[in-house]
Order: structure tokens, then C-alpha cells, then sequence
């Protein structure tokens, strides 16, 4: 028991997704899924995960 609240909310979630007038720049998309950085969005010398990064064992 207990699914109903849960599927409640599914349901408000897909139809708020389904009904919703937003703007969509299609212009980024483009440019995200062919792989070409936005330069405007990050500067070139600073990488969010480079502090995460593994060292190199060569």
C-alpha cells in the first residue's frame, strides 16, 4: 500500500511536463549535442571536476 501518493505525483509531474509553455533555445541544444563548448557559460582555465580527477599512473 502506499503507491497511491507516489503515482499521484507521477502523474502531476507528467502533466505539468506535457502542459507547460516554456521556451527552449534550440540554438544550445545544437550546439550540445554536436559536441561544441559554450565559451560564454565557463572560462577556459577553470574545470568544475579537476579536483576530482584520478592521477595518471604512466
Amino acid at each position: 500500500m502506499g503507491r497511491g501518493r507516489a503515482k499521484a505525483k507521477q502523474t502531476k509531474v507528467a502533466r505539468d511536463l506535457k502542459y507547460r509553455t516554456h521556451e527552449t533555445d534550440f540554438g544550445a541544444l545544437a550546439r550540445e549535442l554536436h559536441g561544441e563548448q559554450d565559451n560564454s557559460d565557463q572560462s577556459d582555465d577553470y574545470d568544475e571536476w579537476s579536483d576530482y580527477e584520478a592521477p595518471s599512473r604512466d
